[in-house]
């Protein structure tokens, strides 16, 4: 798959490039998007062969790559191997921008017996304890199993003139980094976390993780909440790769304190920017996507009260359902706030609000269902209207002799008319707007619908900020917005991000990337990079709200004040703030970032 060759300032060093990670061609993440977005740069800087190495553990995965049945280079040989012995194993290509390689190893190839034989192993060797009926952890494991056994092989057929590197991102892939060791395989091995697994729960349940991070004991607490054999994982990968490294200088604290080892080197998560450029089209593409919100807005709130769409702002929120980690509960407190001032000072600006995160649901309610069925009906009425007041209006004007404006109401017959009163006030209604669009699953005990609740903030005609709850994805096939999410986040004004942990942050960068202004806090990986590395961050349309040395009260009104700000701007200076933002995008592109990992490679290497 390639000879060795001179490294240059656009080149990883010459080396054979091994990258596993759990998310392989197997969308259940964030990590799914470093790794997706990140190929096409690393394909452009290799020097070396390349091949990613991931779980095949559904079927679905078969309509992300095409076969390669007859390859003769090394890891085809490697792959060839493996079957021989019984394995399910794929080589193919990943249909996504650079095509890269990719070996899918299925960890149901590992007998149980066999799997227990190497747990038993796993404890004798290196103390990991797992349990015997976590179906999660015994694919990981299995999974490990046959990688290793990948490596070994390909280690014996690969050109011995190249070095390999051996690239394990989280827990669930990096167990092999603990075999390479013991056997002393040939091969230079990297482990990337991008959130420790003890600090997600931790962040969760301490109110004050961060001050207490230098104090919890990681056993301890991985006890307490039954992650004894994931953080131990974690735990050993950290400490016997040869190079550790994570996404943000907030998650290498954590990783100082709860793994025991401070990683060598820093990677910030990056996107193919290409994917979001817009030819310079992104504004004329906020407007086309901004109506398309108006008519989910209209459907919504207009049978009960309507406000000018004009002056209308779209907020929005999204990511993984985690009310604290997440920031949710510091945004509603913030709105709680701003829609207090806005009805003090009589602010003529109405802001709708969407949360946008999965939670388990029965069905969408029917209340949202018919709202949207009977405005469509109006929608078809007015239509049939205009196509015959049209055709009538051309027959007289083409055919009128005395120039006379004929009486435009003779041009709609009785039967329209009728039909258009009765489905208006078919449509119309005295109940207020839902602020939630599903039936969910243990509805009484949303926090985000308690919060709402308590905070009286139910989309009353008075209330200047609206709030929309959509506990599902926007995709194209959803019979409420009709349009994908990133057609969305392009029609919607700010997104607003405040994480308490975050080890990164995508949301707030896809924002960036499609010319939408955004917030982030100080202890997101993204907001902490922006503070280091571009402090006119503000002037791009980017807000950092500190929550790492501020209570949440304080920084709640600091959140306020930065929408506020935002709301109290002219059109022409949003405009011009999208502009910035998407101008300045490209300083997170991956053929910028891939540079880190160079060093990292090179390092590795000396």
């Amino acid at each position: 798959m390639g000879k060795k060759s001179k490294t240059d300032n656009n080149h990883f060093p010459p080396a054979s490039l091994i990258e596993v990670a759990w998310e392989v061609c197997n969308q259940v993440g964030g990590i799914y998007t470093v790794i997706r977005s990140k190929v096409p740069a690393v394909m452009a800087n290799k020097n070396g062969p390349y091949c990613l190495v991931g779980p095949f553990i559904s079927k679905n995965i078969l309509a992300e790559i095409e076969p390669l049945e007859d390859s003769s280079d090394p890891v085809g040989h490697t792959v060839q191997q493996l079957r021989k012995q019984g394995i399910e194993a794929y080589y193919a290509e990943w249909l996504i921008t650079g095509r890269p390689r990719v070996v899918l190893l299925n960890p149901d190839s590992v007998a149980l017996e066999k799997l227990n034989v190497i747990k038993y192993h796993l404890w004798e060797d290196h103390h990991i304890g797992t349990p015997g009926d976590h179906k999660l952890i015994n694919q990981v494991v299995a999974f490990s199993y046959l990688t290793s056994l990948f490596i070994e092989t390909y280690s014996k057929m690969a050109d011995k003139e190249l070095p390999i590197i051996a690239h394990f991102h989280e827990w669930m892939a990096g167990l092999p980094i603990l075999d390479i060791k013991k056997r002393q395989l040939p091969v230079r091995t990297i482990f990337t976390t991008h959130a420790t697994q003890l600090g997600r729960h931790l962040a969760i349940n301490s109110p004050e993780f961060y001050a207490h991070l230098p104090f919890f004991k990681w056993e301890v607490e991985a006890k307490k909440y039954g992650i004894e054999a994931e953080a131990h994982i974690e735990f050993a990968c950290a400490n016997q790769a040869d190079v550790l490294s994570t996404v943000s200088e907030v998650t290498a604290r954590e990783c100082k304190h709860l793994l025991k080892r401070k990683p060598e080197f820093v990677l910030p998560n990056g996107l193919n920017i290409e994917r979001f450029v817009a030819l310079h089209e992104f504004q004329v593409m906020h407007a086309t996507y901004k109506e398309e919100i108006h008519q989910f807005v209209m459907g919504h709130f207009f049978q009960s009260y309507s406000f000018d769409l004009d002056k209308t702002i779209y907020f929005f929120t999204s990511g993984r359902y985690e009310y604290k980690n997440k920031g949710f509960d510091l945004t509603l407190e913030a709105l709680a706030k701003l829609n207090t001032r806005l009805k003090q000072e009589k602010i003529d600006i109405t802001v709708v609000m969407f949360f946008v995160t999965k939670r388990d649901f029965y069905s969408i309610k029917p209340e949202v269902l018919q709202t949207r069925a009977v405005m469509e009906e109006i929608r078809q009425t007015c239509e049939a209207i205009q196509k015959q007041v049209g055709r009538r209006l051309f027959y007289a004007g083409t055919t009128n002799q005395d120039n006379h404006l004929p009486d435009l109401n003779k041009f709609v017959d009785d039967y329209w008319k009728l039909r258009f009163r009765r489905t208006i006030q078919s449509w119309k209604n005295d109940n207020y707007p839902l602020t939630v669009t599903h039936k969910l699953v243990g509805e009484e005990n949303d926090e985000i619908l308690q919060f709402i609740n308590q905070k009286k903030l139910l989309n009353l005609p008075s209330d200047k900020v609206k709030i929309v709850y959509h506990p599902d994805f926007i995709t194209t096939t959803s019979p409420l917005f009709g349009m994908d999410y990133n057609q969305f986040v392009r029609g919607c004004h700010l997104g607003i991000f405040p994480s308490y942990y975050e080890p990164w942050g995508y949301t707030p960068l896809e924002c960036m990337a499609s010319g939408v202004p955004a917030v982030t806090s100080d202890l997101s990986g993204f907001g902490d990079f922006l503070l280091h590395h571009l402090p006119e961050h503000e002037q791009y349309g980017l807000y950092v709200i500190e929550r790492g040395k501020r209570t949440f009260e304080w920084s709640a009104d600091q959140l306020a004040k930065v929408l506020y700000e935002f709301l109290t701007k002219s059109r022409r200076e949003r405009i011009m703030q999208r502009n910035n933002v998407e101008n300045n995008s490209a300083i997170f592109d991956w053929q910028n970032l891939i540079s880190k990992y160079k060093a990292a490679y090179l390092a590795l290497l000396t």
